[in-house]
């Protein structure tokens, strides 16, 4: 691994798939909502494009835009089954030891999500780390969605961070892009599923989960 706590005085989170597993309850909630509108798409067609914002991801599985009527029927419709879903999910391993290690560690703490501002504020909850995070950025703070890099700017922004001593830590390469346009360095968390270390490449490391990267950040003090 190539990068160490001293490095950053800033980390910058995503939530989805990174402090909670959910990513698979995005993907089939979204084939939920387009079947439920008429439009026959598999979730194992969405989960490769979890984690970008979605307006995109509404426009590259059926060309549809997120502003059109049958485009907003959708996202409703998918946030109401998410929102059912939402309080069977769990944290992933180790993310509430691995931010109050950071907090400890007197790092700034700010979240990064594609999410809007109210699913944002439940997943927080449901992962048990809704006290912990000071600084939020979400959909509604940013004109573009990941991979482009206005919600990872915005969060930068917020916390009156510098890009060279901040990191983000995230699961998907959308985070890692998101990050490296905003020329933040990256950390990629296995734990989101599907990627393989591959597509996570231009991350500067690779770990499996919250509770592997605070078991080498404790390693350093």
């Amino acid at each position: 691994m190539t990068i160490r706590i001293s490095d950053f005085e800033t980390a910058i989170f995503d939530i989805d798939g990174t402090l909670i597993d959910s990513n698979r309850a995005h993907a089939e909630t979204w084939a939920d909502a387009f079947r439920a509108h008429g439009l026959d798409v598999d979730a194992n067609t969405i989960r490769p494009l979890i984690g970008m914002g979605g307006d995109k991801l509404l426009s590259k599985v059926a060309d549809i835009d997120e502003e059109s009527a049958l485009g907003k029927a959708i996202a409703r419709r998918k946030q109401a089954l998410f929102a059912e879903r939402l309080p069977m999910l769990h944290p992933t391993r180790g993310a509430r030891p691995l931010v109050e290690f950071l907090r400890t560690s007197n790092i700034e703490l700010a979240v990064a999500t594609s999410a809007d501002r109210n699913e944002m504020r439940a997943l927080l909850r449901t992962a048990g780390l809704d006290d912990v995070f000071p600084i939020r950025s979400s959909k509604d703070d940013a004109e573009e969605s990941k991979p482009h890099p206005d919600i990872v700017q915005a969060a930068l922004h917020s916390a009156h961070a510098r890009a060279r001593t901040t990191v983000m830590i995230g699961d998907t390469p959308y985070d890692i892009e998101a990050a490296g346009r905003a020329d933040v360095k990256s950390i990629a968390l296995r734990c989101g599923g599907y990627w393989s270390d591959a597509d996570l490449h231009a991350a500067a490391a690779i770990v499996d989960d919250p509770a592997e990267l605070l078991e080498y950040f404790r390693s350093q003090v």
